[in-house]
């Protein structure tokens, strides 16, 4: 936990055990679970919200994403990264029985939010989005969500050492951050002169961020989900000016609900989205983190507590 997000309302609590995409199975039921929809012997998921107040005004219109009595795993309340974890009987996701364990844990969190993040995008079959960040955790995933699930065109922008696995994930087109002198042109070369009709950034970059509103075309929608660490800044490239000119948007999209959570999960089981996925021990979880700040991994890591 290196509690560098400057917007988060606390440092991480010393000693806190971390992990929010968790799978197990349920060795015992609390009182008052007598009619629950899980059982022991269950396999189910904890999520990033690992539980909500159910009464709250986010909760009661759908958005239990945003509860404002939320627990964070492994931040607000101890997370998977150990042999037992506690969750709410009405909150953790049950586990399609044809999906591994490994394949399904990384749609507690990233896959889910990159499901609700498209909900929120606007866009439809047949049209053009840009992943930034296409190649990481969420980036891989949302490339075969939007090719494969919902028919849109993608183009995949990230590290070159990502593109493989972009390509394969379905995206008709790869540009390169690192040599592109100018991504919003070339996103508008491949698309017609227009842009698309959605970004999502997927990255925890600024400069991905500063390069977003440049390829939305008119009705365009950025959709925020990368959260940069360090001090807050500003889009830089959302003037109100142009937003105003080409009816655009930016909406901010957290994680999904409990129902997106589960539609994403039966995706997962239908072989419509998988997991690019490499098990590691808890012992490696320091140098894992290492190759996170480097931006050097491609998919996602799962640790197998087994």
């Amino acid at each position: 936990m290196t509690s560098s997000w400057r917007g988060l309302p606390a440092p991480t609590a010393e000693g806190q055990i971390g992990g929010h995409e968790g799978v197990g199975k349920i060795v015992k039921m609390g009182p008052g679970t007598e009619n629950a929809h899980v059982k022991v012997g269950q396999r189910v998921g904890v999520k990033w919200v690992s539980a909500i107040c159910n009464g709250c005004p986010a909760c009661l219109s759908g958005h239990d994403g945003v509860c404002f009595n939320q627990k964070i795993s492994g931040y607000y309340t101890p997370g998977t990264f150990q042999q037992y974890v506690t969750g709410p009987a009405d909150y953790v996701t049950p586990i399609p029985e044809d999906l591994e364990s490994a394949s399904a844990a990384p749609m507690l969190c990233a896959g889910v939010t990159v499901y609700s993040a498209f909900q929120k995008s606007g866009a439809r079959a047949g049209d053009w989005v840009v992943l930034l960040g296409a190649g990481g955790g969420l980036g891989h995933l949302a490339t075969q969500m939007a090719a494969r699930g919902f028919g849109m065109r993608v183009i995949g922008i990230d590290h070159p050492s990502k593109k493989d696995i972009v390509m394969e994930c379905g995206a008709e087109h790869f540009i390169d951050h690192t040599t592109s002198k100018d991504v919003g042109a070339d996103v508008k070369a491949l698309t017609g002169g227009l842009g698309a009709q959605a970004v999502l950034v997927l990255t925890a970059a600024n400069p991905a961020y500063s390069s977003a509103m440049t390829v939305l075309k008119f009705g365009g929608t950025c959709v925020c989900v990368g959260l940069p660490e360090g001090d807050m800044k500003p889009i830089a490239t959302a003037f109100p000016q142009m937003l105003v000119a080409l009816e655009q948007k930016i909406v901010g999209s957290a994680v999904g609900n409990r129902r997106e959570a589960i539609e994403t999960l039966e995706m997962a089981s239908r072989g419509i989205i998988k997991t690019h996925y490499k098990t590691a021990k808890m012992d490696e979880l320091t140098s894992i983190f290492e190759q996170m700040e480097k931006g050097a991994i491609a998919g996602r890591i799962v640790l197998d507590l087994q």
